[in-house]
This record gives C-alpha cells, sequence and structure tokens, in this order.
C-alpha cells in the first residue's frame, strides 16, 4: 500500500475514534506507523488531511452508485428500483465510512465547515450523474417524463429529497430509517414524473365489419324477392 493510502485509512480511523476537534497530526502519524514529519510531507495539516479523506469517501461513494446502478440495469429492472440501488449503494458507503463512530454528526458537519468547496463539487457531480442514469434508463425502456420534466430536473428533486431525509435522520442515523425514507420518497418522485403508458388502440374489426355489411345486404334482397301471398282461391 502507498503511503498517501495508508495515511488515509489511519486517519479514517482516527476520525472515526476521536471526531475531528479531538484528533491530531501525531495520532494519525502514529496509526500510520509512520513520523510525524513524514506525515507532514504529505499533508501540510489536519484540514489538510481532512479534506483528503472526505474526498476519498465521496470517490469511494460514486463507484458504489455507479456499480449498483451497473447492476440494476443489467437486470432489467424499473426505474425506481435503479435511483434507489445507487443513491441507496452511495449512501451506504458514506455509512459505512464512519459506522460506529460517536463523532458521526460532528465529522459531516465539519464537512460543511472544512469542505464546503468539495461538498458543492460533489453535489453537482452527484445529480448531474443521476440525470445521466434517468436518460439512459428512460430511453432503454422507453419511458416518458411528464411535461415540464426532465431528467435534470428529477435528479434535483433526488438529491434534495435526500437531504431532506439527512434532516429527519441526522448524521444518517439509524441507517434503516434513513434508508427506508429515501427509498419511498424517491418512489414518489418517480411516480409523479413518469408520464402514464398510452394505452395501445384496439384493433380495427374489419372484418367483422364486412361480414356484418354483408349480413345486412343479405337481409334487404331477402325482403325485396320476397313472393306476394296468394289470395284465396288461388288468385294472386
Amino acid at each position: 500500500m502507498k503511503p498517501r493510502d495508508r495515511i488515509l485509512d489511519a486517519a479514517m480511523q482516527v476520525f472515526r475514534r476521536h471526531g475531528f476537534q479531538r484528533s491530531s497530526i501525531e495520532q494519525t502519524a502514529e496509526a500510520a506507523g509512520l513520523t510525524r514529519q513524514a506525515l507532514y510531507h504529505h499533508f501540510e495539516s489536519k484540514q489538510a488531511l481532512f479534506r483528503a479523506v472526505i474526498e476519498h469517501v465521496h470517490e469511494g461513494a460514486v463507484a458504489a452508485e455507479l456499480a449498483a446502478v451497473s447492476a440494476a440495469e443489467q437486470q432489467g429492472r424499473s426505474l425506481a428500483d435503479t435511483l434507489i440501488a445507487g443513491t441507496s449503494a452511495r449512501m451506504k458507503q458514506f455509512i459505512a465510512s464512519f459506522d460506529g463512530s460517536p463523532h458521526v454528526e460532528e465529522i459531516f458537519s465539519e464537512h460543511l465547515l472544512q469542505a464546503r468547496d468539495l461538498y458543492q463539487k460533489y453535489a453537482a457531480h452527484y445529480a448531474a450523474q443521476l440525470a445521466v442514469i434517468i436518460e439512459r434508463v428512460c430511453r432503454k425502456q422507453k419511458i416518458v417524463l411528464v411535461s415540464g420534466m426532465t431528467a435534470a430536473e428529477l435528479a434535483r428533486c433526488i438529491e434534495m429529497a435526500m437531504h431532506g431525509a439527512k434532516t429527519a435522520n441526522p448524521g444518517m442515523q439509524p441507517p434503516e430509517a434513513f434508508l427506508r425514507d429515501l427509498d419511498i420518497m424517491v418512489r414518489m418522485l418517480v411516480a409523479g414524473a413518469v408520464a402514464p403508458r398510452a394505452m395501445p388502440r384496439p384493433a380495427k374489426t374489419i372484418v367483422n365489419k364486412t361480414i356484418a355489411k354483408k349480413s345486412v345486404v343479405k337481409q334487404k334482397k331477402s325482403v325485396r324477392r320476397k313472393p306476394p301471398s296468394k289470395t284465396p282461391g288461388g288468385r294472386r
């Protein structure tokens, strides 16, 4: 393992155990089996190290989402199921990164304070990636979105719903409740965004109409050809 990767793994453990405020460069150097000076060769401060950890987590989340979506598409799953598979995999990656830490809320709060630019960068990336996925699945499955709705707009709504689920479940805890809320909201958004499929028009019963027409004509001819009734005595 490269020294940088070893440092990031060690820093993840330190931040998970102590949070951001109570952690130190020395703790990370010790966990990585490096000297303080060697660690400073890669990261100039605790803030820089924290930013690198957050970026590492985001990259893992991006990869997890793409892998889950790819598997769902290969299985021919619905648009809602595919989007839920992807977003859930992304969030599970975040949850797993700091699983068991008593400082989850502090870490995510510091994420916004110490790495807001990274937060904004990846927020835009996730939305754009989600829009591409929606467009691709809609094209493959011949799904039409309602008037005024675009793939980008649906993706934006899903990202907003995800933030709402985070607010309702701070630190995405408990994970089960957070993921359940996310599942419900994504399904509702997709249901409202997808236009109803047009019902196929019944095939014209040309043959039946032709038969009916011939029957009517035959009846008319029969009426015309009906011989006059005989009068008493054999006279007509």
